[in-house]
């Protein structure tokens, strides 16, 4: 090339190279493309949230404080949506595309282009999304789960919300092609599957996954549209369609969804628990089986978030059995979680602290769920704040930790400096205890009765709602701790270490292919 061209190599590097924005917009570099799905996952983070504080506001006490009923059932479903597609989905994908390349030895990932165009599908339509606070009747108040015959009915904010989601579903069965062919291509020799971090496994399992389930919610959807403008009967009983043929096409995408949101989780807390007790991580294989049993189990287990719409007893039977044969794999991982910290030499830096707390808390919203897979209990507790306690319990203890822990874990890496310790601790201390503030009190609300989605409630449940409000605040302001945390790491400070988390240098930071920190990235990985 520099024969025919003549001109210098650095030269025709700097040609090739763009600054500024147009770096940005036309990057395939899958270190740049994570680094944006993270920062317009840690936007949407803030978006979702100040959405959830106006929903904590209005139920700071009984009586209809600040916003109009419909008012509010946008906020529940806008801050559902934004938060599963906005915040926590893409958050996943760029750790994905930051580490999985490392982890394996490959150069970058498979379709680099494609890619990037994974990557700018999201900022249309989330702007979609928010957009349709702004057009008559505002945003959809269906709920996150856009039930029919309500969804079939509201104003012209859902179809925005439908063609917001049709787009990032789009995104995410391109970034999981992406991911699949990159795992299974472009592994460095010597690398075989049964030796991949586990973090590689996870999303390795969870790429196909979204590719199983995204075109079904996109067929949702579609119905949803035509029943809305396009005069079928999907879901209009009276032009002989069924509003819970709705349900069954969404949770058949929805509850493998939910494993989407929580498989990388614990693939990044696989990486860190074993490097903070510095052994091996214990049972590396039923690890991997677990994970895979999981995402099996999850397509059969869908109608339990329906045993209130008078499925047969055999059909009830069979949804309770199924959901809690899925609590024996996740036993396994947590089992072999506690088992490599047995006996280890652990130290508690923030990421460790994240882990360990994602463990109890993470835990803990497993063990409800086994409570509201009993299909007579569930019929008790549908639509009440258990429900809600449950989900924040695995979704935010669950799948929000881990992704702060794996942000610490791996920002040395990422930027070449090390992130401010006090700061870390801080952020995790005041999550932590906000969050229980906020969400515990929420399984008392939920036996005692108290509905989801209501802007207004009976005088009974007015001390626990305060409660839960004010943690809901310090929960939201303790998320500028960690926007602090990271901006000051990326501005500079101490320099990393090529290992910068002591006497872990025999496992994932060295040993295994990713490499070392910024100043040796591109140093091929070696294979034991």
């Amino acid at each position: 090339m520099e024969a025919v061209h003549g001109h210098d190599h650095a030269h025709d590097h700097d040609h090739h190279h763009p600054t500024g924005v147009t770096r940005w917009l036309t990057t395939t570099n899958h270190k740049d493309i994570g680094t944006m799905y993270l920062w317009f996952s840690f936007a949407m983070f803030i978006s979702g949230g100040l959405l959830a504080l106006g929903i904590r506001a209005e139920l700071f006490q009984p009586g209809l404080q600040l916003w109009r009923p419909e008012f509010f059932n946008q906020l529940t479903t806008m801050h559902g949506l934004m938060m599963v597609f906005g915040a926590i989905m893409p958050a996943f994908v760029g750790f994905a595309n930051w580490q999985i390349p490392l982890m394996i030895g490959a150069s970058d990932m498979a379709f680099a282009r494609m890619n990037n165009f994974s990557f700018w599908l999201l900022p249309p339509a989330a702007l979609l999304l928010m957009a349709s606070f702004l057009v008559p009747g505002g945003a959809t108040g269906a709920g996150w789960t856009l039930y029919a015959p309500l969804s079939v009915q509201q104003g012209m904010g859902m179809d925005l919300a439908i063609f917001a989601i049709h787009i990032m579903g789009a995104s995410s069965i391109m970034g999981s092609i992406n991911i699949i062919t990159t795992i299974l291509n472009m592994r460095a020799p010597g690398m075989t599957l049964m030796k991949m971090p586990l973090f590689v496994w996870t999303w390795l399992i969870t790429a196909y996954l979204l590719i199983a389930v995204m075109p079904v919610l996109a067929g949702a959807v579609t119905m949803l549209l035509t029943d809305r403008h396009f005069g079928t009967n999907f879901f209009n009983a009276a032009g002989g369609g069924d509003p819970v043929l709705y349900q069954h096409v969404f949770w058949f995408f929805g509850h493998p969804e939910v494993y989407i949101m929580i498989l990388p989780a614990f693939g990044i807390v696989s990486q860190i628990i074993p490097a903070f007790a510095r052994k091996p991580l214990f049972g590396y294989s039923s690890m991997v089986y677990a994970t895979a049993s999981i995402a099996i189990l999850s397509f059969i287990v869908w109608a339990h978030h329906m045993f209130v719409t008078g499925m047969p007893a055999a059909g009830q039977l069979f949804f309770m059995y199924a959901t809690m044969l899925i609590a024996v794999p996740t036993g396994v991982k947590v089992f072999n979680w506690v088992a490599t910290m047995w006996k280890g030499s652990m130290t508690f830096e923030t990421p460790m602290l994240f882990s360990v707390g994602f463990l109890f808390v993470f835990t803990m919203g497993g063990f409800t769920g086994l409570i509201l897979a009993v299909t007579p209990v569930d019929i008790q507790l549908q639509d009440t704040y258990y429900v809600v306690a449950h989900f924040h319990y695995v979704l935010v203890a669950g799948s929000l930790f881990a992704l702060f822990a794996g942000t610490y874990f791996w920002l040395p890496k990422w930027t070449g400096n090390m992130y401010s310790e006090t700061l870390g601790k801080l952020h995790f201390w005041c999550s932590m205890i906000f969050f229980n503030i906020t969400f515990f009190v929420m399984h008392f609300l939920g036996l005692a009765g108290m509905p989801r989605r209501i802007p207004d409630y009976s005088q009974q449940f007015a001390d626990f709602n305060m409660i839960a409000s004010i943690g809901a605040f310090g929960f939201g302001l303790s998320q500028l701790i960690f926007l602090a945390a990271v901006v000051k790491c990326i501005r500079g400070g101490e320099k990393a270490p090529a290992n910068p988390w002591e006497g872990a240098d025999t496992l994932e930071w060295t040993h295994l292919p990713s490499p070392a920190p910024y100043h040796s990235f591109e140093t091929p990985p070696v294979v034991k």
